[in-house]
């Protein structure tokens, strides 16, 4: 049977939640975008009394630079579909303030992340990292032409988007690949290229911050559309 991008949901919030199952802390960077929407409303109608958000952290991979009531905002998006329908305490969510100058926010993001994250290898350790991929390859808000962002000392970095200009907080690599778990939500016909050329180190495979995600405990939610050029 064809997989759909509810069926992704479904599979990705059993995974999710046995991960919280086994943690007395589970500290999460979230990812913004169409699939975690999707998981997000699942995980709030079906998931809402059987996990213990009250030891549950969130945090973001990347937030654009907007107010947190803003509809670009990932915080707000995360709010609407899942924060406001579950009972987490507020002082477990920690976000991007994307209304601050971004340089000096992703300097205070990274020092949030050194304050409140275990330190493993010298970097902050989230326990699960969600992650998407976009049609270009990017991931968090590393876009290809940004590739070098990813090797940045920092914890965090501002990014620009190539077409619109806006200017964004995310994540770098050495916080990225330190987490413990890395899961790509990733869904829809046009990201099926680079689902194949990322996962099977294809064609122009290096130019894709996507590609340089590393870690043993990297897992792929794949609709079908996404999987197709796999098969």
């Amino acid at each position: 049977m064809d997989t759909t991008k509810q069926e992704v949901a479904e599979t990705f919030a059993k995974t999710l939640n046995s991960l919280i199952k086994g943690n007395d802390k589970t500290r999460i960077a979230l990812s913004g975008g169409s699939t975690p929407k999707v998981v997000f409303d699942y995980l709030a109608t079906q998931y809402k009394d059987q996990i213990m958000w009250e030891n549950v952290y969130f945090y973001w991979g990347d937030e654009r630079c907007v107010a947190p009531d803003d509809m670009e905002s990932n915080y707000k998006m995360t709010v609407d579909h899942l924060i406001s329908k579950i009972n987490i305490p507020e002082e477990n969510i920690y976000r991007i303030k994307g209304e601050n100058k971004p340089e000096e926010e992703a300097i205070a993001y990274g020092e949030t992340l050194s304050y409140t994250l275990p330190e493993v290898h010298g970097s902050p350790q989230f326990d699960l990292v969600i992650l998407g991929m976009g049609d270009d390859g990017h991931t968090a808000s590393i876009f290809p032409h940004e590739i070098h962002l990813w090797e940045s000392e920092a914890n965090c970095e501002v990014a620009v988007h190539p077409d619109s200009g806006q200017r964004r907080i995310t994540l770098t690599g050495k916080v990225i690949n330190n987490a413990k778990h890395i899961a790509f939500l990733v869904t829809g016909e046009g990201k099926a290229p680079k689902v194949r050329e990322v996962i099977r180190s294809e064609g122009n495979y290096l130019d894709y911050p996507a590609s340089l995600v590393a870690t043993e405990n990297l897992e792929w939610f794949l609709d079908h559309a996404a999987a197709k050029e796999l098969t």
